[in-house]
């Protein structure tokens, strides 16, 4: 079973098996957000093994010194096949012995990506740990959101930031990616600091890592290379001055003034120079550099030819920075590949910050409660069921009300008070003489009814004057105005 031919064939008989369970896992029903994220890293996992597969097998063909010694260890004496039956009969008695199964537990692995993880007894009480619900947050929500809390809190503060921005007009800033580079709200300054490297780094990680999780099928890697090289192109042929600090330029451009070949500084001015030599600082630095076999930098001469690795030499001002630089177009990047998620993210955090304390408690413990699985027998019928459920959740609103926070309708007299069924749309001159006449007999029409209804409130009131009934001390009965009169009168 070690021959470079059964290899050969066992890896192709795999990698046909892994296409088909692909095939299975891809077809199954994805109802909701949670089987489709669960659908997607199953598939990303098989894919990651057929890559690793087609990589092995490319070896082997390669490997052609391997494969003449096996085939001429088969074939030296064309009448002695000893060597043949030998290993014939070996992968016969295997197959005899497990005639269903593929070589090396490969049917194992095969099972753990086509089974569901579903098939729970109903005596079990418990709930199966989800590995892909781990990955995620709890503001995350199983990669429905992004969770840029920390990221807010470094970003309010960077030095030179100005005005703090609110958490919404923080995903606002982020938005804005589409047309331009990230945070080019922020001044050069703020920038070109250590600070915002250190966020911008931060940033980008979380992002890179946020879209391996909840995307799993999209290359990200592959993305970010060719990102990398758009950036060192365009990096190459100058466009960094937004990225160049403008001082250190000067220092290094031959201002007048005396150079430390020791500190690496420039003293502008002779006295000071003069009173740093005997600091300790400076000692030490001239030790240093005695001991050290580079040579000076010096701005006003030639510079060194060291490279760090990349091409570029670090004594130039226009490669400090650009580590914040690179991280800044790739973010951009990435944010641009993540403005739907961002968009959902706006509208939720909207959303909970329009809720009570006691709703948003209540919002937790429902998202707290284990979902019922769905089966793939279940999946057969899951689009009847949920048109089904959709019927019974279907809201009866005749008056065509606004749905509040909740999706329910707002009580009428709420949408009354806010005068929404008024018609506020402006009327053309020419109608406007018409509708004042046609409102004035609209009033006439309403008089004869608006005095009815006076008198017969008058009526009423005079019944409940006349049938009330009030006692004096004496004992006798009068109805409320004869007896209102005669304590006028004083006789009573």
């Amino acid at each position: 079973m070690d021959s470079i031919i059964e290899v050969q064939r066992q890896t192709h008989e795999e990698i046909e098996h892994f296409e088909r369970a692909l095939y299975t896992v891809l077809s199954r029903p994805q109802q909701t957000h949670e089987t489709r994220l669960q659908t997607d890293h199953k598939a990303a996992q098989i894919l990651d093994r057929i890559s690793s597969r087609v990589a092995t097998l490319n070896g082997i063909y390669q490997d052609q010194n391997s494969r003449k010694t096996e085939i001429d260890a088969l074939s030296t004496n064309p009448n002695d096949l000893t060597e043949f039956y030998s290993r014939l009969r070996k992968i016969q008695e295997h197959y005899a012995k497990y005639p269903d199964s593929v070589a090396s537990g490969f049917d194992l692995e095969l099972a753990a990506f086509l089974d569901d993880g579903m098939d729970l007894g109903e005596d079990e009480e418990y709930e199966q740990d989800d590995p892909i619900a781990l990955m995620f947050s709890g503001e995350e929500q199983y990669g429905k959101y992004l969770d840029l809390y920390a990221n807010h809190t470094a970003y309010n503060n960077l030095k030179n930031i100005g005005k703090r921005l609110p958490y919404l007009q923080y995903l606002d800033v982020l938005l804005a990616a589409q047309s331009t580079n990230v945070h080019s709200e922020l001044s050069k300054d703020c920038r070109l600091s250590r600070d915002y490297e250190l966020y911008i780094k931060a940033l980008h990680t979380y992002l890179l890592s946020f879209t391996k999780r909840a995307q799993p099928l999209v290359d990200i890697e592959s993305q970010q290379r060719e990102s990398e090289a758009a950036f060192e192109k365009q990096w190459a042929e100058g466009d960094n001055s937004e990225w160049i600090d403008s001082r250190l330029a000067k220092e290094n451009g031959g201002e007048e003034g005396i150079w430390c070949s020791a500190c690496q500084k420039m003293y502008s001015k002779q006295t000071v120079y003069d009173a740093h030599l005997s600091s300790k600082k400076h000692i030490k630095a001239t030790a240093k550099q005695a001991n050290s076999e580079q040579p000076p930098t010096n701005p006003n001469g030639p510079a060194p030819s060291h490279s760090t690795g990349n091409g570029t030499t670090p004594n130039q001002p226009q490669n400090k920075h650009r580590t914040a630089a690179m991280l800044t177009f790739l973010t951009t990047k990435l944010l641009a590949s993540l403005v739907p998620v961002l968009n959902e993210t706006k509208s939720n955090v909207e959303r909970r910050f329009s809720l009570t304390a006691r709703e948003r408690e209540q919002e937790l413990l429902e998202q707290s409660k284990p979902k019922p699985a769905v089966t793939p027998a279940a999946g057969a019928s899951g689009e009847a069921g949920a048109d089904e459920e959709e019927e019974e959740e279907r809201i009866y609103n005749p008056l065509k009300l606004p749905l509040g926070w909740d999706g329910k309708p707002i009580p009428y007299w709420l949408y009354k008070l806010h005068g929404l069924g008024m018609d506020l749309t402006f009327v053309p001159a020419e109608n406007s003489h018409k509708l004042y006449f046609g409102d004035q007999e609209k009033l006439r029409q309403a008089f004869p009814v608006a005095e009815k209804l006076k008198r017969e409130g008058r009526n009423e009131i005079f019944e409940q004057e006349t049938m009330e009934e009030l006692e004096d001390e004496e004992g006798n009965v009068y109805n409320r105005k004869t007896y209102e009169d005669l304590k006028k009168q004083g006789l009573i």
